[in-house]
């Protein structure tokens, strides 16, 4: 029997890989059977895991060239990338909420929007030439709602979050998706330091209707889902993995 959700052998990018949502994605594709290639500036080394399919590439996103380089180098082995999992991201929140700094809004900017941009438009001229591909971006609850001390990594994501459907739009005459997945709070080490807290930690979680915190296994079945051909209608679209913190009301 045909399995629809199936991701066997597809070809999968994962950027900001090392830990995480990134290196969850990336191991969990992997034992699916995909063709996984995890990207991360914070590798010590490049390392190619032929065996399990897994290979870890060193590299800076905010390096343009160097990304098209090593899609060029994946397409000539495999002949097509199926997907793209734009992860890589930073959050620098800031206490003084009268002077954010400028050079951390910058560098927010870089690397969780200006990097998506770029690695996008160099996977596009890949897919294209199968009419069809996968791009999946990680925004946050953030896209959807302002939360203090942090305005860099909220018009980060709320960018992010329109640069998606705008390339939707863009790209769908080439048979390409692009959709978001969106996170509420998860238990990562970028949120180690909240969680840590038990009075923080409790608060985000009473904000969510299944009063918990997410794990990145969480986050894994809407990701196989959009990476899979049972999504191959789905474009455009926003997808909240965050406990219903969204929607709750009263």
């Amino acid at each position: 029997m045909n399995n629809r959700f199936s991701i066997k052998n597809k070809v999968i990018i994962v950027t900001g890989s090392r830990r995480g949502i990134g290196k969850a994605f990336a191991e969990e594709f992997t034992k699916e059977g995909a063709i996984v290639y995890a990207i991360s500036k914070s590798f010590s080394r490049i390392n190619n895991e032929r065996e399990n399919n897994l290979h870890k590439i060193k590299c800076d996103l905010k390096n343009k060239k160097e990304f098209e380089n090593i899609c060029k180098k994946i397409f000539e082995t495999h002949k097509k990338i199926d997907v793209l999992i734009n992860n890589a991201g930073i959050s620098l929140p800031q206490k003084n909420k009268e002077k954010y700094s400028l050079k951390d809004w910058n560098l927010t900017l870089e690397t969780n929007l200006t990097s998506v941009f770029n690695s996008s438009q160099a996977v596009i001229n890949f897919m294209r030439k199968n009419n069809q591909g996968s791009i999946i971006n990680i925004t946050s609850i953030n896209a959807q709602q302002a939360f203090p001390e942090n305005p860099a990594y909220v018009s980060s994501k709320g960018g992010l979050k329109m640069l998606s459907k705008a390339f939707a739009r863009d790209w769908g005459k080439y048979g390409i998706r692009v959709n978001n997945l969106a996170p509420g709070y998860i238990n990562t080490d970028m949120n180690r330091k909240t969680y840590s807290n038990k009075k923080t930690r409790k608060n985000r979680a009473d904000k969510t209707m299944l009063g918990r915190w997410g794990t990145t296994d969480d986050l894994l079945g809407a990701a196989i889902f959009l990476a899979s051909d049972s999504s191959k209608y789905i474009t455009a679209q926003d997808i909240y993995i965050d406990g219903g913190w969204i929607s709750n009301g009263l």
